[in-house]
């Protein structure tokens, strides 16, 4: 079903994928496109359960737009073992000024498609969204 906004679609493999990541965290990380011939966003990347952030990071492109989910693991104060899903929308400065308008108008409907999204962060470039950013917002 295409976005009314965007007249994006969302291809079942990103849902599929994500509640692999959420149920049975078989992901690391997923990295989503928007193919623009097509018109609906699909799967670019997956990431290993035993990928690491800097893996995470460098498989987003420096000069165009992704959406990316993010399983981060994290210690509390207390010592307990906690879990985080982080949803990034990466639009470095570098990127088309058309390709930042069709992932910012189609952002929040394919969001809404991912249920269980516990953080979400808006990034242009890698320090908007390091671990420290991300380990800020998990407590």
């Amino acid at each position: 079903m295409a976005n009314a906004a965007s007249g994006m679609a969302v291809h079942d493999d990103c849902k599929l994928k994500f509640l692999e990541l959420k149920t049975k965290r078989t992901y690391r990380f997923i990295v989503y496109k928007i193919e623009e011939k097509q018109k609906q966003v699909v799967v670019e990347k997956l990431g290993e359960p035993t990928d690491s952030y800097e893996d995470f990071a460098a498989s987003l492109p420096a000069n165009d737009c992704r959406y990316a989910v993010y399983d981060f693991d994290f210690v509390t104060e207390e010592n307990c073992q906690k879990s985080r899903i982080v949803f990034i929308a990466w639009s470095p400065d570098a990127s088309r000024v058309r390709s930042k308008m069709i992932y910012a108008s189609s952002k929040d409907r394919f969001k809404r498609e991912l249920d269980g999204i516990q953080i979400e962060l808006q990034a242009t470039d890698p320090t908007e969204m390091g671990l420290d950013v991300i380990r800020s917002r998990s407590n």
